[in-house]
């Protein structure tokens, strides 16, 4: 009997030899296949995230498809609104000629000379003038804005606005008097007439309005 055959036990337990059989548990490889899977997927899920954020805060967030994009942009555009006086787009027929239109110029401000030098450009630039001199007490130091026009009911017909051509942001106001000619009277805001060749431009988009410029989209 060998000396690690333990005592009592004989026959088919005997056992032989100098050396002890190994007793290791069977390995276990489908679970080790699987740890290394779900490990190569958890750091392929965070390296995704890390490129998302990345993308996020770089400003190469997900963009939208083409189709969407275009659909956005097309119920955004608008038509662009066509630049020019204030007055309607609707062409101004038969507007009398600034020869035809007599013109008082009148002062309402706190600084002198104003009504002499602005219907000597007026004249300049064809109208016929009648009285310059500084505003009735009623409208002296009284029009806030850059100048009122004054005169007949008629006149905001035809001489109202070729005048307002003349000065931007003037107001209109109708009196009772029987004559046809208009008053400009020189408001706080009036530092000088508008260049000719933007008066012309005005005048001329209210004869032949262009129609406003559809949106690019």
């Amino acid at each position: 009997m060998s000396m690690l055959t333990p005592p009592g036990m004989g026959g088919k337990y005997r056992i032989t030899g100098d050396r002890y059989p190994r007793m290791r548990r069977p390995r276990r490889r489908g679970r080790l296949i699987s740890l290394i899977v779900a490990a190569a997927a958890a750091l392929s899920l965070a390296g995704w995230g890390t490129l998302q954020l990345i993308d996020v805060f770089s400003g190469n967030g997900p963009k939208k498809s083409t189709v969407a994009a275009a659909g956005d942009q097309k119920q955004d555009c608008k038509p662009t609104p066509a630049p020019g006086p204030t007055a309607t787009p609707v062409a101004q027929k038969n507007l009398p000629k600034p020869a035809k239109i007599m013109v008082n110029v009148y002062n309402a401000t706190a600084h002198g000379g104003l009504a002499k030098t602005t219907a000597d450009e007026l004249k300049r630039r064809g109208f016929d003038i009648g009285r310059v001199g500084n505003a009735p007490a009623a409208y002296d130091k009284k029009v806030s804005g850059t100048g009122l026009l004054l005169g007949p009911p008629q006149a905001s017909k035809g001489a109202f606005t070729v005048l307002g051509t003349q000065l931007a942001g003037t107001d209109q106001k109708m009196d009772a008097r029987k004559t046809g000619d208009i008053d400009l009277i020189l408001g706080t805001k009036f530092t000088a007439l508008n260049t000719p060749k933007d008066a012309a431009k005005a005048l001329a988009a209210l004869t032949n309005p262009s129609s406003a410029p559809a949106g690019k989209c």
